[in-house]
């Protein structure tokens, strides 16, 4: 039976109610006079007692636990929260040959976020290729390559602008939320170790911060093989890792995995599903309104149901459109059959073309 807090009122009427019991004749809702403020100060007090144990009663199952409690779950099963990392990468300087930019040297994004750089370098033949850290953790730091990065104080012989330089500045993770973290206690407690099997290299990968999905395929590559892939949700929109994230989550993997077995950790294939839709919106809704509706929920469907090799059902698709706010009717006509990825690929949010 689920605990079901008493009102304020409840507690009052039943405090006066037991008052009055014991005492034939007293009338309690009397205002002015002892047993009144008595009762009143009791309500007040059992009030507050029932609230406290409405919390502890929560706290009692991981899946309801306030964040702090639910950390103490966690670490009594061997997990952590993941903590937020810092987006890293190269940029590259120019100016005039010979100058050099100190370690520490200070440069913003148009957007204010700001950067570090790692160690010095020096203008050789008009450029200098310097690794940077974002000063902040989270994904706020990732950055696409060609951005446009400022120095906040000029350096002689260099010029004020910067630019990001090969795939970008990656690796920035947000600190794990609570939804997160429960998901990898639940599975922890569901699915114990076992020395090595399937489910313990993709709980190996989801200890990694920024590993949002992983998935493990035993012997594909040969016998004793292990492969391992994962997503990172929630750090590049597409959400497939760089190999500077692979190869962190293979040296993670190698420090647990039993000795005997060869794994090979790897990115997938981006398979993109594109969508050609017509649209009709609700009465008093308008079309851009239901087109980001559509959007959002094709995206979650896809997350939800992706899966390396995987298959996304057509008609899956056209639910996920239906039960947008707004959408009235709509015809698809691309993709015109369920959607099958090969080995290694995996569906991912391509573009809309509205008709």
């Amino acid at each position: 039976m689920p605990f079901n807090r008493p009102d304020l009122i409840t507690i009052r009427d039943r405090i006066q109610a037991d008052m009055e019991a014991a005492f034939p004749g007293l009338d309690v809702g009397i205002r002015r006079q002892l047993s009144y403020a008595l009762a009143k100060a009791l309500t007040g007090a059992f009030h507050g007692v029932y609230g406290n144990l409405e919390w502890l009663s929560k706290q009692l199952i991981y899946d309801t636990a306030e964040a702090d409690i639910l950390e103490r779950w966690a670490s009594i099963w061997g997990l952590s929260r993941k903590v937020a990392t810092k987006a890293f990468g190269n940029v590259t300087f120019t100016g005039l040959d010979g100058p050099t930019i100190a370690a520490g040297t200070t440069i913003q994004r148009a957007d204010g976020a700001q950067f570090v750089t790692d160690a010095p370098g020096t203008i050789v033949s008009g450029t200098a290729l310097i690794g940077v850290t974002a000063m902040d953790a989270g994904v706020g730091g990732n950055t696409v390559a060609a951005t446009s990065l400022s120095l906040i104080s000029p350096v002689v012989g260099i010029d004020a602008s910067a630019t990001v330089d090969g795939v970008g500045l990656t690796g920035g993770v947000d600190t794990e939320d609570d939804a997160a973290l429960l998901a990898r206690l639940l599975d922890r407690i569901q699915h114990p170790p076992h020395g090595g099997n399937r489910d313990d290299y993709v709980v190996w990968a989801l200890q990694m911060p920024g590993v949002t999905r992983a998935w493990c395929s035993p012997q594909e590559l040969g016998i004793g093989t292990v492969s391992v892939r994962f997503m990172m949700d929630e750090t590049y929109v597409d959400g497939i890792p760089t190999q500077p994230d692979v190869d962190k989550v293979k040296s993670h993997i190698d420090a647990l995995r039993p000795v005997t077995s060869d794994v090979t950790v790897v990115a997938p294939i981006a398979n993109p599903i594109h969508f050609t839709i017509a649209l009709t919106p609700g009465n008093g809704t308008s079309l851009a309104t239901v087109k980001t509706a559509v959007e959002a929920e094709l995206t979650d469907m896809i997350r939800r149901e992706s899966l390396p090799a995987g298959k996304v059902l057509l008609s899956h698709i056209n639910e996920a459109i239906s039960i947008a706010a707004g959408e009235a009717d709509h015809v698809l006509t691309l993709p015109s059959a369920d959607v099958v990825s090969g080995t290694g690929e995996i569906p991912v949010m391509g573009i809309i073309t509205w008709v």
